[in-house]
């Protein structure tokens, strides 16, 4: 009761309830350094990724299959407006206020690629990810009857009791090796440079 009796005492103090009515928090300022929220441009998505690899926000962009295509859809409460998206699209999909003129003017993109790393201490040499990577499949359809391949094109195979990486210049990124992997001993690294000059790659 004692307790009572001293909050509410404390409210009540006339200098309490005066700052408790004219306090005021500071307006919020959106930083010179955010873009704005990405939007479509209309133009044919080719589901190629680049643009949720490069997304520093987990769940800020998906690349979603629609009837008419692929599409990316924005999470603006996930979204940091930091434009690395639009930057990254090859194909001018998304835009986000001068992005794009900045970098048709300055003739800048970002250029990727993948790293394919097995870690041969971990690997059972099972050929999950062998097997499970959609590209793979495409290029050879009988892997998933044999397990095994026999063409030189695919990503990579099982040779001698290890898992060789033949064409990683091919992987797109999806990470399902590394999903199917059951020891984890595959590893799939995106590396991202800043180009200038028409270098870039999708």
């Amino acid at each position: 009761m004692r307790s009572i009796v001293y909050y509410v005492r404390e409210f009540l103090r006339p200098e309490w309830l005066r700052k408790f009515v004219s306090v005021k928090t500071a307006p919020l300022k959106t930083p010179s350094y955010s873009k704005g929220y990405p939007s479509l441009t209309g133009r044919e998505c080719t589901a190629c990724f680049s643009c949720m690899m490069i997304c520093p926000a987990p769940g800020a962009i998906a690349v979603l299959q629609r009837k008419e295509g692929w599409e990316p859809e924005i999470y603006p409460g996930h979204c940091i407006r930091c434009g690395l998206c639009v930057e990254a699209c090859p194909e001018d999909v998304l835009t986000s206020g001068r992005i794009l003129d900045v970098t048709r003017r300055d003739n800048t993109a970002f250029a990727s690629s993948y790293h394919l790393e097995v870690d041969d201490s971990l690997c059972m040499r099972c050929g999950n990810c062998c097997v499970s990577c959609p590209v793979n499949r495409q290029i050879d359809p009988q892997l998933a009857g044999s397990g095994t391949s026999a063409s030189d094109e695919v990503i990579m195979r099982v040779e001698g009791g290890r898992v060789r990486i033949l064409h990683p210049e091919k992987c797109t990124g999806c990470k399902t090796c590394e999903t199917h992997c059951p020891n984890r001993a595959i590893r799939v690294a995106r590396l991202v440079e800043g180009v200038q000059g028409g270098e870039a790659e999708a």
